[in-house]
């Protein structure tokens, strides 16, 4: 089964948690055990598995990426977001999440979040759950 969760971002550069709607859509397909792929199909947007306990670390996360990689660099690059592109390709565009009892197996803290690099913008978020065969 594939499901298309599509999201709105509302700034330029952020970590927006999907946590929730990953654990719905696992919910709605009654698969118990397996895995979880998540891919956004974009360049400038990417995935991470971070901690959603405190979100002065996203601030650090994308400050110290932004510091990294700044917007402003020798690209050649015409469209003038060389950065987000590659922002994008050291976060990578995928994740899988172990699917246990029904429960994504994640650290106490741990959650999925789309990272944008590009918005705001309309994102797709592709989840394929893969059941366990015995």
């Amino acid at each position: 089964m594939l499901e298309v969760l599509d999201i709105k971002t509302s700034e330029k550069v952020m970590m927006y948690d999907i946590l929730e709607l990953v654990k719905n859509v696992v919910k709605k397909s009654g698969v118990l055990n397996g895995i979880v792929c998540i891919s956004v199909p974009h360049t400038t947007a990417g995935l991470t598995l971070n901690s959603h306990y405190n979100t002065i670390i996203h601030e650090d996360i994308l400050n110290k990426m932004q510091e990294l990689v700044p917007k402003e660099g020798n690209f050649k690059h015409i469209e003038g977001n060389s950065s987000s592109h590659i922002l994008t390709s050291l976060f990578g565009n995928t994740a899988t999440v172990i699917l246990n009892e029904g429960h994504l197996e994640l650290g106490a803290f741990q959650s999925i979040f789309l990272c944008e690099f590009g918005g705001p913008r309309k994102r797709k978020v592709l989840l394929k759950i893969i059941p366990e065969y015995k």
